[in-house]
């Protein structure tokens, strides 16, 4: 069996998420089409990434990513750093010929979204954007019952991501609140995630009508290099930083095929925790989902018997999408880590048969297109159309 030796950049929780598939993957895939092999991890100093090998199962440590890159027994890297970096390192990677796996967002920009995709597409390379959500079991079978026609043609798209964690004035300005770093707030950060369903699920768009707020114009300045994502506050006495990013995005959508759509994105909404939901409405019937209960999908087809219409609740298991490599049994429990799973599966199967997998570096250029539009769109206030310029 063929083993491919990954090289991890970063060493925050993304790492320990993409760590835990490497490790688990063929134990839920076997025959697996390849063993990741945990090479080698790099972080912004050396000892820190002694500490990531340590903590991760890594077999070498790199205080610079560069070593990592031209390392000759790696064929994978895998980026999991803060966004502004994405760029120089998967073009270096893609020259040094390595298959690249990149977190999401793929870039701060479409301009820079776009350099990555040329650089990948010249060195012929394996190219994947963690948009992990869609491989969630329910979410595939949405796309079949979609792609079989069972609810028709599709006439509207209403989709949010809503989490809480930056609601509290005191939590620190990390990365994630700067735009030289991050590039945009909950748009990238978060709605990003929607975006790329909406496109799978349902096409590409065709414009965008956007609201983007920042509610809390000014943060503590983080007194450490780790992003703890609002679960450490700062003291009143903390200095303070601009927070130069949109908190909250709202925007409609004119899809190409002629269905309309909203997404909404934040946050800063108290309660909500990972409060990703789609609704599709189409001419045959509805499909919602809620990835808070991700074993479960809710459909209503127009064919229903009189007296049974009404949503209805497919526990997903072994019958439907990555079932056979999952858990035995229906709602037995799908977790953030067996997306990540399902997600290292699909890339190193790609790898080995040499075809393409989805989403890649063009989806998330594509993804980075609508972004820009949406951030123009709420500047101008007014409809901006996508430009699918190639």
């Amino acid at each position: 069996m063929k083993h491919l030796n990954v090289g991890l950049i970063g060493g925050g929780f993304m790492a320990k998420a993409h760590s835990l598939a490497y490790a688990t993957m063929p134990m839920f895939f076997w025959p697996a089409p390849a063993i990741p092999v945990r090479k080698a991890v790099a972080d912004v100093n050396l000892e820190l990434a002694i500490d990531a090998k340590n903590r991760l199962g890594y077999e070498k440590a790199y205080g610079d990513w560069r070593e990592l890159v031209n390392d000759p027994e790696i064929d994978v890297i895998d980026i999991v750093t803060p966004n502004h970096v994405h760029a120089e390192m998967a073009i270096a990677a893609a020259k040094a010929g390595k298959h690249i796996l990149c977190e999401k967002p793929l870039a701060r920009t479409a301009k820079e979204a776009k350099m990555m995709l040329d650089a990948v597409q010249a060195a012929g390379v394996v190219h994947m954007v963690a948009f992990n959500y869609r491989r969630t079991p329910a979410v595939e079978l949405a796309k079949k019952f979609i792609q079989e026609g069972r609810i028709g043609k599709i006439l509207s798209f209403r989709g949010t991501y809503l989490q809480d964690w930056s609601a509290d004035p005191a939590s620190p300005l990390s990365w994630r609140f700067k735009k030289d770093v991050a590039g945009s707030g909950a748009l990238g950060d978060i709605a990003a995630h929607v975006i790329d369903m909406a496109r799978y699920l349902v096409g590409e768009f065709e414009s965008v009508n956007a609201l983007v707020k920042t509610w809390i114009p000014e943060r503590p300045i983080q007194q450490s290099g780790v992003d703890k994502l609002g679960t450490v506050k700062s003291s009143d006495d903390t200095p303070k930083g601009v927070v130069d990013v949109d908190d909250e995005v709202n925007f409609m959508i004119h899809f190409e095929s002629g269905a309309i759509g909203s997404i909404e994105s934040t946050r800063n909404a108290h309660g909500r925790n990972n409060y990703i939901t789609f609704e599709i409405h189409g001419e045959k019937g509805s499909i919602f989902f809620n990835y808070e209960r991700r074993d479960e999908l809710q459909v209503c087809f127009a064919d229903d018997p009189v007296d049974a219409k009404g949503f209805r609740t497919i526990y997903t298991g072994p019958a439907h999408p990555y079932g056979e490599g999952l858990w035995p049994i229906p709602a037995l429990g799908i977790g953030y880590s067996e997306t990540k799973i399902v997600e290292c599966y699909d890339f190193m199967k790609a790898i080995v048969d040499g075809n393409g997998v989805s989403p890649d570096f063009n989806d998330g250029y594509q993804i980075a297109r609508i972004c820009d539009a949406v951030l123009e769109s709420g500047t101008r206030q007014e409809w901006v159309k996508i430009s699918w310029i190639e």
